[in-house]
């Protein structure tokens, strides 16, 4: 085998599951599990924390940065003691699932430990989007959460700022718990106070009295074209869910994991995998106050320049900025890979185009690479319900069921949808019954809504391939079906580096069209305009606009047929709106709500007078 034709090298990673089972069912469904079952799991998620408060008491659990620009840390006996502490001072406020806490604050050392106090007093908590209160301009998500959860205790960092969100949405009797400044028109709690309250024994026989069925917390749906759902989370599906990642990726057992970590716990990835595999694992995390933004970026820069993680997550756009920045400075470069292990993404779809520059800076910069892993899930299974499982991935595998899962295949038109049955799978949806009973089919299998196929039919092991979402797939007028996901990736990759995401149009139209939302980052650079040019003059830029073009035109080339041939385009001048569902703070864009709160956008797109409108020159 010459060189050029030599697989490449990655850094050792083992992974602990494998072999696909395939089990035809008789009313044409397909149920596939694999070989390995699930390993026993704790009860409860404390167990963990008693376990790692006595076999390494002073390793740090949790790290942030204080005002100084010092690490602030908790180790694991600490945020144990403080957890007693805070939780005999919940159990003293008579709190329950029918009266919570809720968290409406950032990732910080007083929300986790708020969120394990309240675990050992067996009291839910939710963390919201903080979104919801600063970023809203009507509070409706804000009314939407308190009216449903009813909480006796709400709690944010800073009580000014979140003052009138407080004031708007929160009832004058509920006890409202900041850090500091406490706001001058309502009445607070400073958050130390919660450490006031000595242990007792009662506590302790609460304790011990919680089970795999206790709530842990009510995790938000993004809400994009109604309402947020509160999905409950329970022990059971944390814990298992943790153990089925263990068994997947047995590294995290040869060495207690470290993460530098922006991503919010108000979302399953941040605040269920992430944070939870650092506590099942005995691992630290470094919170980092960054974000994949042009500002936030600088942030979290400083903070992998400090701190080499052995386990990377990020979404789409976070691992699009790291790759350019490891690309521009060597030694970034050097420390981020100098005891990585395996690099993740969820959330979207990562373009190839960022997976194989990251491959090139690994190679660039230690020989060998490191494997990059995806997977899939949603908030109701905990998350993780299939995972990669081999070094070399391509862009859109999601994977295999994880031990203890079964994935049910079931044909949707043209699609195939897959659903869950599991120990990791939600309840359901609190004080809502009506979407909990829509939500499970005749066999108990929790209906995700989306789409997979094959990655190769011959080779099972290779596990799955993402196909978008069931509900986003179209007709145009025609009756030719338009699958949006695959085409979704294909613009994004062929819109790098100056596109961040897509919107496709032609519901019930004779042809393609798109919605663009730049990176706007990117786009300045390529106009050279000056830091003063607004985003406007920016994207009507020569440069910009020419970049744009070769792209509409060179997916017109690519097309086959009406449903994957695009004609014409318009980019998006004023960004998503969060208060309209149209984007998470994720950053994630969703396709119904854009084109609901867009209709006249879509109007002027196929009306042929908007001189913006981008056509393909060999049209």
């Amino acid at each position: 085998m010459t060189a050029a034709t030599a697989s490449p090298r990655y850094r050792r990673l083992n992974f602990g599951i494998g072999g696909v089972h395939i089990e035809p069912q008789d009313n044409g469904a397909i149920h596939v599990k694999v070989a390995q079952p699930l390993e026993a799991y704790p009860k409860r998620l404390m167990d963990r924390l008693r376990h790692w408060a006595a076999a390494a008491p002073e390793r740090t659990f949790l790290a942030k940065r204080g005002r100084d620009g010092e690490w602030v840390r908790i180790g694991y006996a600490d945020a144990l003691r403080r957890a007693r502490h805070i939780g005999q001072s919940i159990l003293a406020r008579g709190l329950s699932p029918h009266r919570p806490v809720l968290i409406l604050s950032d990732n910080d050392l007083e929300h986790a430990m708020l969120a394990l106090g309240c675990q050992y007093a067996g009291v839910p908590y939710s963390a919201i989007s903080p979104a919801y209160s600063l970023l809203s301009k009507d509070y409706d998500k804000l009314r939407h959460v308190v009216k449903l959860l009813s909480p006796g205790m709400v709690f944010a960092a800073h009580g000014e700022t979140f003052a009138a969100a407080v004031e708007a949405c929160v009832p004058a009797g509920v006890e409202f718990v900041v850090t500091e400044a406490p706001p001058a028109g309502r009445p607070a709690t400073l958050f130390a106070a919660l450490l006031d309250c000595e242990p007792t024994a009662e506590l302790e026989a609460v304790q011990a009295a919680t089970n795999a069925d206790t709530i842990v917390k009510f995790l938000f749906t993004s809400g994009s074209t109604k309402m947020p759902k509160a999905v409950i989370n329970t022990q059971r599906m944390m814990c298992s869910n943790l153990q089925m990642m263990a068994q997947c990726w047995p590294f995290l057992a040869e060495e207690p994991p470290v993460l530098v970590d922006w991503l919010p716990w108000n979302h399953t990835f941040g605040g269920n995998h992430n944070l939870g595999l650092v506590l099942y694992n005995g691992g630290t995390m470094y919170i980092d106050e960054g974000r994949p933004t042009p500002q936030g970026m600088a942030a979290t820069l400083r903070n992998l320049r400090e701190i080499a993680p052995t386990v990377y997550f990020n979404v789409p756009k976070g691992w699009e900025d790291l790759a350019y920045a490891l690309e521009a400075d060597p030694e970034l470069s050097a420390h981020f890979h100098s005891r990585l292990r395996m690099q993740f993404y969820a959330a979207a779809a990562l373009p190839q185009t960022i997976w194989d520059k990251l491959h090139a800076v690994a190679e660039r910069t230690i020989g060998e690479r490191i494997v990059m892993n995806c997977g899939l899930g949603m908030t109701e299974t905990a998350p993780s319900a299939m995972f990669v499982v081999q070094e070399q991935v391509r862009a859109g595998q999601i994977g295999v069921p994880l031990p203890g899962i079964t994935i049910k295949l079931l044909s949707n038109g043209d699609k195939t949808e897959v659903r869950y049955k599991g120990p990791n799978v939600t309840p359901g949806y609190w004080r809502d019954p009506e979407q909990t009973s829509a939500a499970f089919d005749e066999e108990g299998f929790f209906c995700s809504g989306d789409a997979v196929r094959w990655y190769d039919p011959d080779q099972p092991d290779l596990g799955f391939v993402f196909d978008g979402r069931v509900a986003e797939d179209f007709k145009l007028y025609t009756g030719t079906w338009v699958s949006v996901g695959p085409l979704r990736g294909r613009v994004i990759v062929e819109g790098a580096p100056c596109l961040q995401d897509v919107v496709i149009t032609g519901h019930d139209r004779k042809e393609l069209g798109l919605l663009l939302l730049p990176n706007l980052a990117q786009c300045r650079k390529l106009a050279a305009l000056g830091p003063d040019a607004g985003d406007a003059e920016v994207l009507a830029a020569p440069a910009v606009r020419a970049f744009f073009q070769q792209m509409v035109t060179r997916l017109h080339a690519q097309g086959t047929g009406s449903a994957n041939r695009v004609e014409r385009a318009l980019i998006l001048l004023d960004p998503p709106n969060i208060d309209k569902g149209e984007i998470t703070d994720k950053g994630t864009i969703n396709q119904r709500a854009v084109l609901q709160h867009r209709a006249a956008l879509v109007e002027a797109l196929y009306g042929d007078t908007d001189p913006a409108i981008i056509k393909p020159d060999n049209a």
